[in-house]
């Protein structure tokens, strides 16, 4: 969660996550706004109403709290004791908690596609710090022999609603796939708590909503181009629900003429080279599809169809959008009469 390229993180937000907005002067629709950065990310908080301001700093409270507490470097965060807690428990909070068990149970579903124990490979490409560096294949293996979702043990404590975990020795974590989100989520549940009823959160490449726009008409949120940073491909025409997309563009390194992005496969432990430039997840629950996003990324286009086939109309339905290699968007039925195709450049069909 180090700060790089923050000026172009901030910019990307602007352009991409496109958020069409009634404002109003006064009244119940009047709108507030704030920035915060926070988990390495420029992130936009906007409210509505008599309580706008009291909800953001709510959020703003909750999304730093929450940095605070999974940055791995920071040596009192819940990150940090899993980390070096050598196999034994640590107490975490029922956030954490929620992350831990949502993150395994798609990396059940998905075969391993989504697995937050690959954190020292991504320590080795440099993604967590910014050096980065192309490591051979006899150095990614013994990083690769360390991971252990599957040996997690999570334990509740229901008389005191407390939680504990553990892995075995040498396991270290990151919650980069999911925290975000899950920072969403609770800063929209942390806006309505104060009386806020409609808003926005921008969390990097997660959108979440609060009700519907002041005027009652449904928020528009822009899927990015990954051919062009600068533009987008269409627009999501959504109610409450969080849009989080995952995608190769949005944070890689070049190093002799090659790209390489930083959504690395758990298998191969080298970034994920399938057909997919990009996955976005529409999903009621923000946890959730942060970690579909990466999940479904790694899986590729007919695995994730599929998976989406399987689990995507079950208890937390989901749809998706994809964007691959061919120009083409991908989106699920779910989704058609949502997305609108705003650029020539690429063609669009649904699926069944």
């Amino acid at each position: 969660m180090k700060k790089r390229s923050v000026i172009k993180r901030f910019l990307l937000v602007c352009l991409c996550l496109v958020m069409v907005l009634s404002l109003a002067a006064c009244g119940e629709t009047k709108m507030s706004q704030r920035q915060v950065f926070a988990m390495d990310t420029i992130m936009t908080l906007t409210a509505y109403g008599k309580n706008a301001e009291r909800g953001l700093t709510a959020a703003q409270g909750v999304i730093q709290s929450m940095n605070d507490m999974l940055d791995p470097d920071i040596e009192t965060s819940t990150t940090y004791a899993i980390n070096h807690a050598n196999g034994g428990n640590v107490s975490i909070s029922g956030q954490v908690a929620t992350m831990l068990s949502t993150a395994y149970d798609i990396y059940k579903k998905s075969g391993g596609a989504l697995d937050l124990t690959i954190y020292p490979v991504i320590k080795l490409w440099g993604f967590d710090s910014g050096r980065y560096y192309v490591p051979t294949d006899e150095e990614i293996w013994p990083y690769l022999a360390l991971k252990a979702f599957d040996k997690m043990t999570l334990t509740s404590f229901p008389s005191s609603g407390s939680y504990a975990v553990s892995f075995p020795a040498g396991t270290e974590i990151s919650f980069g796939a999911v925290a975000k989100g899950c920072a969403a989520e609770n800063a929209i549940r942390s806006m309505r708590n104060v009386g806020v009823t409609s808003g926005i959160v921008s969390l990097g490449g997660n959108v979440q909503t609060l009700g519907l726009k002041p005027d009652g008409s449904l928020w528009n949120v822009a899927v990015q181009d990954p051919n062009n940073t600068a533009s987008y491909v269409g627009v999501l025409s959504v109610g409450e629900t969080a849009v989080v997309t995952s995608g190769t563009y949005q944070r890689f390194f070049i190093q002799n003429g090659k790209t390489y992005h930083h959504l690395i496969n758990p298998e191969s432990g080298r970034p994920n080279n399938n057909t997919l430039k990009s996955v976005t997840i529409v999903c009621d629950d923000g946890t959730t599809a942060d970690c579909l996003s990466t999940a479904m990324f790694i899986l590729g286009q007919t695995k994730s169809l599929n998976y989406w086939r399987q689990y995507g109309t079950k208890d937390n339905k989901f749809d998706m959008v994809l964007i691959n290699n061919d120009n083409e968007i991908i989106c699920t039925k779910g989704l058609i009469e949502k997305f609108t195709l705003t650029n020539s450049d690429y063609t669009l069909r649904y699926v069944e």
